[in-house]
Parts: structure tokens; C-alpha cells; sequence
């Protein structure tokens, strides 16, 4: 790779984020094993501070499995307008060293400073400086990854967590990429790091001895993007202000819902939070999907591409109702529903019309 061609890529990560803040703001809480979301029995945590992790508390864990794994733990409802206001203290302090910024989450981001508004020489000097500043303006830490491409940028901010960072310089790349577990792997999911340990693929010197071919073959148009970062390679630019793809809201229901008014009346309860963003940015989709888990946590979908984006509430009433409508008579009984829009589009910009795509 030539000197000119190398990027200086870091990627910022909050530590525990929703818990942090929640700590910082409840004194009570410090050092205390801490999970953000619902404490009922079918509640899931959003986020879990570092003395619950300790006890194997994670994400996207059942309420009910975390305060097993962890009696002590305590539960704080999230506050999300306090989590914004944060996330975007934090990115005025990026944008004064680079404008190009990718937001991922609230909590995290990419930052392009090869050439920066600082003009800083050394990336790991800018990463240890934002940190800092985040930690004096905030009181909350993050830590930080920097390498010459996202990818590693990403696994690199993992390396040192909590409150640290961590450097991946472009000759040390491929043989950081063959040490790893393909789990690991930032776009490898739990049902792809499966398939890829079923056909003898287990860490990255496995992945990068697998021809572009056959990784086509098992994995479709990501086996290109996998045979990639086996090699230590990924092109993607930091693209500031990205478009948003998609805009969903779900609900887990204290009680099994059976009947199909109640199947109904719950599509309707999760569309306000879709809706108001729509009103809210003047965008909205054209692809209406209703997500169903039922009691057994088998999970369907339908989904509905309109000719133009959806223009009023009622019409994404209709359309979600139509779909959840295609499951009855039920089977079973239901867990969670959900609505989300994708293929996103201002609301008053004309889009040719288009087959209705079936179910």
C-alpha cells in the first residue's frame, strides 16, 4: 500500500453508554451492577453497566435471565431525550477535528482525520485528545480504535474497553485478522459464524484461505466483502450525515396476545413512534414490514412496497393492519409486534410507480 493511500480511520465507542449516563446523573447507582430497559418479567435490557456484565448481563437479554444471572441488579428506565443531548455534546467535539464524521448510533462513530482541522500529525493523538475532552465535558469515557480502515478501526476499539484505545497499523493488519475468531467480526452475525465453523471456517487465517469462489458460493454477494477482510481490506469511505435506510418501533407485550382485535390494536399501539419520525424529518418509506414473534419466539414477517412513499398516518395504519391480517387465523399466540418503513424518501418527492411487491 502506498503512503498516499493510507487513511487514518478512528472509531469512537462509548463505554456502556445509556448505563454510564445513568450513573453519572444517580450517584446511587456508581459502582453498582446497572441495566437500562424493563424490569418486568418481559422486559430486555437495552444496556448493562460493567458491574453487570461481570455477572454475564448483556443487550438484548430478558430481564427475567439478567436479575437470575445477577439478583442484585437494579433497572432504570431509559431516558432517551438525556442520551441525545449526550451523543450530540459529543459530536460537536468530533466535528472540531474532522467534519468527516459517520454517526452508527448514538453512541458510536467513525471519523475520517486524515487530513484534520487540527492538522495533528498522529491519529492515536487525536483519538487520546477527543477522549479527554469527552471525559472533561461530559464525564462519561470512551474508548477508541484507529487503523487504516474501518473494519479494523472497528475491531480495534474493542481491544481496549473500557476507557482505552488501541492502534492497528497497516503492516501489523493481516495478521491481526488471522488471530481473530470469525465471531468476531464486525458484519459476521451469530447465524453466519454458524454456517462458517459448519464448513470448517473458524478464524480469520481460515476465512482468508478460502477462494473468492467458494466464499461466493456459501455466502452469496457478502462473500466478496468476507473474502476482503480476510485480507485485511476494506475500501468503504467515512460518509458523513448517511441517510437513514429505515425507521421502526416494536413492543413486547406483558401478556401473550391471542385474539385477532388484539393483534390488531397492537400493530396500531407501535405506529406513533414510526409516524412522528416521518413528521418529524419529512421522510418517510415506500416498504411497509410488520415483524410478529410469536410465544414459541419463531419470528415472521411481512412486508408491502408501495408506489410512493407513505403520506399519512392512516395510510400506514391501513397497510400494517392489511399485512398483520395475512396471519390469521392465528396459530399461536403472540409476543411482539412490530412496524418499520425502508426504502426511505422525502414524503413529497414523486417516485415512479412500482409492482406492489406480494408477500
Amino acid at each position: 500500500m502506498a503512503e498516499a493511500e493510507i487513511r487514518k480511520i478512528i472509531h469512537l465507542d462509548m463505554d456502556a453508554f445509556y448505563a454510564s449516563v445513568e450513573q453519572r446523573d444517580d450517584p446511587a447507582l456508581r459502582g453498582r451492577p446497572v441495566a437500562v430497559g424493563g424490569s418486568r418479567e418481559r422486559g430486555v435490557v437495552m444496556a448493562a453497566s460493567y458491574e453487570a456484565r461481570r455477572f454475564g448481563v448483556r443487550s438484548a437479554m430478558p430481564s427475567a435471565t439478567a436479575r437470575r444471572l445477577c439478583p442484585e441488579l437494579l433497572f432504570v428506565k431509559p431516558r432517551f431525550d438525556v442520551y441525545k443531548e449526550v451523543s450530540h455534546q459529543i459530536r460537536a467535539i468530533f466535528l472540531e477535528y474532522t467534519p468527516l464524521v459517520e454517526p452508527l448510533s448514538l453512541d458510536e462513530a467513525y471519523l475520517d482525520v486524515t487530513t484534520n482541522l487540527k492538522n495533528m500529525p498522529l491519529a492515536s493523538d487525536i483519538a487520546r485528545e477527543i477522549r479527554a475532552r469527552i471525559v472533561e465535558e461530559t464525564g462519561l469515557t470512551a474508548s477508541a480504535g484507529i487503523s487504516y480502515n474501518k473494519f479494523l478501526a472497528k475491531l480495534a476499539s474493542d481491544h481496549r474497553k473500557p476507557n482505552g484505545q488501541f492502534v492497528i497499523r497497516p503492516e501489523k493488519g493481516p495478521a491481526f485478522v488471522e488471530g481473530l475468531p470469525v465471531g468476531k467480526f464486525h458484519g459476521v452475525g451469530p447465524a453466519t459464524e454458524a454456517k462458517m465453523k459448519r464448513l470448517g471456517i473458524h478464524t480469520g487465517a481460515d476465512l482468508r484461505a478460502q477462494s473468492l469462489e467458494f466464499l461466493q458460493q456459501y455466502f452469496g454477494k457478502s462473500g466478496s466483502y468476507y473474502h476482503a477482510i480476510a485480507r485485511a481490506r476494506d475500501d468503504r469511505r467515512v460518509v458523513p450525515d448517511r441517510p437513514r435506510k429505515s425507521v421502526g418501533s416494536e413492543t413486547t407485550f406483558a401478556q401473550d396476545l391471542g385474539r385477532p382485535v388484539d393483534i390488531e390494536e397492537g400493530v396500531l399501539s407501535v405506529l406513533d413512534d414510526v409516524w412522528s419520525y416521518c413528521e418529524r424529518t419529512g421522510v418517510a418509506g415506500r416498504t411497509v414490514t410488520v415483524k410478529v414473534k410469536y410465544a414459541d419466539f419463531q419470528i415472521v414477517t411481512r412486508s408491502r412496497t408501495l408506489p410512493a412513499p407513505v403520506g399519512s398516518r392512516a395510510e400506514l395504519e391501513r397497510a400494517s393492519v392489511e399485512l398483520v391480517r395475512t396471519i390469521f387465523p392465528l396459530e399461536k399466540r403472540v409476543r411482539l409486534l412490530g412496524v418499520s418503513l425502508s426504502n426511505m424518501a422525502a414524503r413529497s418527492e414523486p417516485v415512479p410507480p412500482q409492482l406492489t411487491l406480494g408477500l
